[in-house]
């Protein structure tokens, strides 16, 4: 199955603080998008790896993904190196997609810069002939994305471009309150973490209305690239 974008998360719960508006809105598009978790979240100091299972998959019918599925790394030392590369490799190959989303390239949790790096080497070695990678007894053939780009996460990090969401926050705070164990909820008894409070809560919203208000609209996400964007024509600019 070919899909046209697939975004990759070190945490079930990454890739809607990240970027769930956005693949909302490519999906109302007609784009077929995919989410990869590497970890199943075991670490975390809520809930449970099968939580987080289900969390994840109600995430996913939330925002009408095509695909979701886990790698199963292990959270907190998952490496970049080439048992865990050819793992995302064969994930590329299989659904072929035009852009990869991936962690911040820096961030508090270790794993989101370790797996933004390793998403994007991957990436790279996806495209090379040489590399030798099979399911299911089947060889699988060589595809590089045309684009990697990277989502912000905890860290302020200055975007090189903003996508207006304006219309598609909704949705997105749907997805990430499907992680009800992992966000704020006053009747909880469980140990607080720093994304336990509900100033990380509304941040998430007053980032994106920062963002658009910027950009002259109500919403919007950023994100960063190892590349130059390229457009077509100034026009193409909002």
């Amino acid at each position: 199955m070919k899909l046209d974008i697939l975004a990759f998360g070190s945490h079930p719960d990454d890739v809607e603080l990240g970027c769930a508006a956005t693949i909302a809105k490519e999906i109302s598009l007609g784009k077929k998008v995919g989410i990869i978790d590497l970890t199943r979240g075991e670490l975390g100091t809520r809930g449970s790896a099968e939580i987080r299972d289900q969390e994840a998959a109600d995430a996913a019918n939330i925002l009408g993904v095509t695909i979701r599925e886990n790698l199963g790394f292990a959270d907190g030392f998952f490496m970049n190196d080439k048992k865990h590369q050819l793992e995302i490799i064969k994930m590329i190959r299989k659904y072929q997609p035009e852009i990869v989303l991936c962690n911040a390239i820096d961030d508090r949790h270790i794993d989101h810069p370790k797996g933004s790096n390793l998403v994007s080497d991957a990436c790279f070695l996806s495209g090379l002939l040489k590399i030798a990678t099979e399911i299911g007894g089947k060889e699988q053939e060589k595809w590089r994305p045309k684009h990697v780009y990277h989502y912000i996460q905890w860290k302020s990090l200055k975007p090189d471009f903003v996508i207006d969401v304006t219309g598609f926050m909704d949705l997105k705070m749907k997805s990430v309150f499907a992680y009800s164990s992992q966000f704020f909820d006053p009747n909880s008894s469980e140990p607080e973490t720093p994304i336990t409070s509900k100033n990380f809560t509304e941040s998430i919203n007053y980032r994106a209305k920062e963002l658009g208000r910027l950009i002259g609209v109500e919403s919007a996400e950023g994100f960063t690239t190892e590349r130059y964007v390229a457009i077509e024509s100034l026009d193409k600019l909002i």
